[in-house]
């Protein structure tokens, strides 16, 4: 009887134990929205973002995130000089980053990234390229696992996490930005942060922004970046937008991202969906493959959900 009842206990314990973890969608419903935010100030993809916190806190249940709200398992570095915990990991003991809230650990998160050299070249990526990004974190030394870029793809799909990077690259072509994201965005940073979306290479910028601060940050002249952004005059932005910094190869995107400069040349942006190829979506709208792949600057016939392509009907 003894027995059963030490059993019932410990049966219990576990369960109770069990419903007390997070599970993967979870952490990613109480974490999108920073991640968000942060792409939006950084130019880090949230769909990475995401994914690194699921691998790294495992889905929000590690010791490390518990007692230190280390969401990116962040050691201490000789630059650092907050908080701290210790920690077993490569090492018995190691340092560790403590941070006050998860907010916190996000912010330090991008800064991480973005304020050393070796990273800097995924920031010409196209944000939606998670491959690239997962791939470029290991070839800069962020994880010692070999199979880290694939950890962070798999979870990217399985959740389908690209929808995140994608709703902050809506947020930011529409200028639906929040006061408080406006106010995080390094400007300066933001003049340089530049990213090449469908093969165009593009910068973020606010409403006033000095258009002859963005083409010297640049390095262009300002006569080529009003040429190229179908401008007729200098001065301050009068909306937050992307700013083109390359010629127009392609009228079509020009026309998403400055709806209100061009005329529409009735166009439609299509989403993809779940078992969507390009070939349904070329019948859908009465157009060829050939001409999405060139619309679209594709290199090859794979999609993702989520995915936005530009149709010209």
């Amino acid at each position: 009887m003894q027995k059963l009842f030490l059993f019932i206990v410990l049966l219990f314990n576990l369960v109770l134990a069990s419903a007390q973890d997070m599970s993967a969608q979870q952490y990613i419903d109480a974490y999108k929205d920073i991640a968000i935010s942060e792409m939006v100030r950084s130019g880090v993809p949230a769909s990475i973002t995401i994914a690194q916190g699921l691998l790294e806190t495992e889905n929000g249940n590690s010791d490390l995130v518990k007692k230190s709200n280390n969401h990116f398992g962040i050691k201490c570095k000789s630059s650092w000089d907050g908080e701290r915990v210790y920690h077993d990991d490569d090492a018995s003991g190691e340092c560790f980053r403590k941070y006050n809230t998860a907010e916190e650990s996000y912010k330090d998160h991008s800064d991480f990234l973005k304020g050393r050299s070796h990273y800097a070249f995924l920031f010409k990526l196209d944000p939606t390229n998670y491959k690239g990004w997962a791939y470029g974190l290991k070839k800069a030394g962020y994880a010692t696992n070999p199979r880290y870029p694939q950890m962070l793809i798999k979870s990217i799909e399985d959740f389908n996490l690209n929808q995140y990077s994608l709703a902050a690259l809506t947020k930011m072509d529409s200028g639906q930005l929040s006061a408080q994201e406006k106010a995080n965005v390094d400007s300066s940073a933001a003049l340089s942060n530049t990213k090449s979306i469908n093969g165009v290479k593009a910068v973020f910028a606010l409403k006033g922004t000095s258009l002859l601060a963005i083409a010297i940050k640049n390095n262009i002249s300002l006569a080529s970046l009003l040429e190229y952004n179908g401008l007729k005059n200098d001065g301050m932005l009068d909306q937050d937008g992307w700013i083109l910094l390359e010629d127009k190869k392609n009228k079509l995107l020009v026309d998403r991202f400055f709806p209100n400069r061009h005329a529409k040349n009735n166009t439609h942006i299509h989403e993809v969906k779940p078992k969507e190829g390009l070939y349904s979506i070329s019948k859908k709208y009465s157009v060829s493959v050939k001409d999405l792949k060139e619309w679209n600057n594709l290199q090859s016939d794979d999609l993702q959900v989520g995915q936005k392509l530009i149709i010209s009907k």
